[in-house]
């Protein structure tokens, strides 16, 4: 068992939630039900994800669930660049985003590699 709260990637992946609600906040209401439910949802399955991983028995379990977290960032990814195309936000909000995903990816990918040789 690991202690999520001490993971940098699940900090990262908090404070990418905390964002990701901020920039929802501008989608028209009646995406609210739409896209702004489904990217809400995304953002908080990361760290949700790494937080149950790492309370599992074992390292192979845990790799498990950074792997659904792993897939998640993707999704959440494709739902920015979604709202970007939509014209429901601006480059510039969405730049800073998905550049905290990617390294969100980074650390995870990481540590799916460190915990597929265990």
């Amino acid at each position: 068992m690991h202690n999520y709260e001490q993971l940098t990637v699940w900090q990262k992946a908090m404070d990418l939630v905390e964002k990701v609600y901020l920039l929802t906040e501008i989608f028209p209401k009646e995406e609210t039900y739409g896209l702004t439910s489904q990217v809400k949802r995304s953002a908080v399955s990361i760290p949700s994800n790494i937080s149950e991983g790492a309370g599992r028995k074992s390292d192979k379990e845990f790799n498990y669930f950074l792997s659904i977290a792993n897939g998640s960032t993707n999704e959440l990814c494709t739902q920015i660049h979604l709202a970007y195309r939509l014209n429901l936000v601006s480059k510039e909000q969405v730049e800073p985003i998905l550049e905290e995903i990617s390294e969100i990816q980074k650390i995870n990918y990481t540590l799916i590699k460190k915990f597929s040789k265990t």
